[in-house]
C-alpha cells in the first residue's frame, strides 16, 4: 500500500464519487462534473485549463519543467439510463446515471493527482486528461482536434477502465488491440407499397428486411477471415404502419467491431454487396450510410510492458493477461497520436455488467486505481 492512501484519504475520494455518482452529466454537458474536478485540481496547486471539446479539463503538475511528460487520462459522462440502484448517492438527475463508471475514473483520477501534487520526488510534468462523452460520440478525438497534444507535451499516454468480472485488486491487461473498433450502419430499403392482400402489386420491403438480416448475419462466419475477429450485429428495425400495408420503406440500423482496418473495409463492402444481391432479387431501391465511429484502443507494446511492472508492484500479484473486448473506446485516438496503454482494474466478480441499470462502481476498487496512477507516474521519471 502506498503510504499516503490512508482510510481517511480514501474515505474523502469516497466521497467525490459519490457526489460525481449523484450527479450525472452526459455527453458535452459535463459542466458541473468539469467545475467540481476544477475546485479540486485548482485546490491540489495544479495548472488547469477547461473548454476542449466544450467541457474537458486539463490539468498539469510542475507545468514549467523541462524534463519528461506523460498524461493520464479518465472519462467524464454519464449515459442516458434511469439508474436502478435504490443507493443514497443514486443519480438525482432523470434518466442520467453513471452507469459505466466514468465517476470511478474521475474519483481515481483526482485522488492521484491529490497525491502526485504531495510528492517532491516527481521531476518532470504529468498532464491530468478529464474527457467528456466518451460515450457515442467519441469526445477524445474531438479534444485531440481542438489541439489536445498541442497543450498536453507528453510522451507517452495511460488510461483505465474498471471493468466487471474482473476481482478487486486485479488488473487487466494486454499488448495490441484490447478493443474493438465501433462502425455503425443505416439501411433503407425503398419499393412500391400495396395493400398486404395484394402482395404481387408491391414490392415487399419487410419479407426483403428479413432475408437481408439472415444474410448480413452470415458476412461474418462465411465472408470474413476466421481468424481475424469481427462481429456484426443488426440492433433496430422499423417498417410499416398498419397490418393491412405492406409498407415502402423498411430501416435497419446496427454496428460492426473489428480490430483491424482490412476487417473494417471488408464489412463495409461485404454488407453493400449483400443489400444489392437482396435488393435485385426483391426489385427494391436502396441507401447505405456506414459511418467508422470509433477506432480500435491498440496498446502499444513497451507502454504495456511498463504497466505490466505498475501492476505487478502495486497488486503483489502478476497483471491478469486479458482477451480483447469487442466493445469500443475512444481511448483508441488518443493512442493514435501518442504510444501508450489502456488497463482494465477489476470491480468484482459479482459486479453488475457495464451499461446495466443497477451497475455500481466499486468503492473497495479505488484504492487500487490511484495506486496504479501513482506508482506509474513516480516510475516513469525515473525508467
Amino acid at each position: 500500500m502506498i503510504e499516503a492512501t490512508t482510510q481517511s484519504f480514501i474515505d474523502e475520494v469516497i466521497s467525490w464519487r459519490h457526489y460525481i455518482h449523484n450527479n450525472p452529466e452526459t455527453a458535452f454537458e459535463e459542466v458541473s462534473t468539469a467545475d467540481f474536478l476544477v475546485s479540486k485540481l485548482e485546490s491540489f496547486g495544479l495548472k488547469v485549463h477547461r473548454g476542449l471539446a466544450k467541457t474537458g479539463v486539463v490539468a498539469t503538475l510542475n507545468p514549467d519543467s523541462q524534463g519528461k511528460a506523460i498524461a493520464l487520462r479518465a472519462d467524464m459522462d454519464a449515459l442516458d439510463i434511469k439508474e436502478e440502484t435504490c443507493l443514497a448517492y443514486s443519480s438525482k438527475n432523470a434518466n442520467k446515471m453513471h452507469a459505466c463508471g466514468h465517476d470511478g475514473h474521475m474519483a481515481m483520477l483526482l485522488g492521484a493527482a491529490k497525491l502526485l501534487s504531495e510528492d517532491s520526488t516527481i521531476s518532470g510534468k504529468v498532464h491530468f486528461i478529464f474527457q467528456p462523452a466518451e460515450e457515442n460520440v467519441a469526445g477524445g478525438k474531438v479534444m485531440i482536434d481542438e489541439g489536445l497534444f498541442d497543450l498536453v507535451d507528453c510522451e507517452e499516454i495511460y488510461g483505465m477502465h474498471n471493468w466487471p468480472g474482473i476481482d478487486v485488486g486485479k488488473i487487466g491487461i494486454k499488448s495490441g488491440p484490447i478493443m474493438a473498433s465501433n462502425d455503425n450502419f443505416e439501411i433503407k430499403l425503398n419499393g412500391a407499397s400495396g395493400h398486404a392482400a395484394l402482395p404481387h402489386l408491391s414490392n415487399d420491403t419487410i419479407s426483403a428486411g428479413c432475408s437481408l438480416v439472415t444474410s448480413l448475419n452470415q458476412i461474418v462466419s462465411r465472408l470474413q477471415n476466421a481468424q481475424l475477429p469481427t462481429v456484426l450485429s443488426v440492433t433496430k428495425i422499423e417498417a410499416g404502419s398498419a397490418y393491412n400495408i405492406l409498407p415502402e420503406e423498411l430501416v435497419i440500423w446496427g454496428t460492426v467491431r473489428a480490430f483491424d482496418k482490412n476487417s473494417q473495409d471488408l464489412m463495409e463492402k461485404n454488407i453493400e454487396k449483400t443489400i444489392q444481391s437482396v435488393c435485385l432479387e426483391y426489385d427494391l431501391e436502396y441507401s447505405f450510410d456506414y459511418n467508422r465511429c470509433y477506432v480500435p484502443t491498440i496498446n502499444h507494446e513497451k507502454q504495456t510492458e511498463f504497466s505490466r511492472k505498475i501492476i505487478q508492484k502495486v497488486t503483489q500479484k502478476d497483471p491478469l493477461e486479458v482477451s480483447p473486448s469487442m466493445a469500443a473506446e475512444d481511448f483508441g485516438y488518443m493512442l493514435e497520436e501518442k504510444p501508450g496503454c489502456l488497463v482494465w482494474l477489476g470491480n468484482g466478480i459479482d459486479s453488475k455488467s457495464l451499461h446495466n441499470a443497477q451497475y455500481d462502481f466499486n468503492d473497495e476498487a479505488l484504492v487500487f486505481g490511484i495506486q496504479y496512477w501513482v506508482e506509474l507516474a513516480r516510475e516513469y521519471f525515473v525508467k
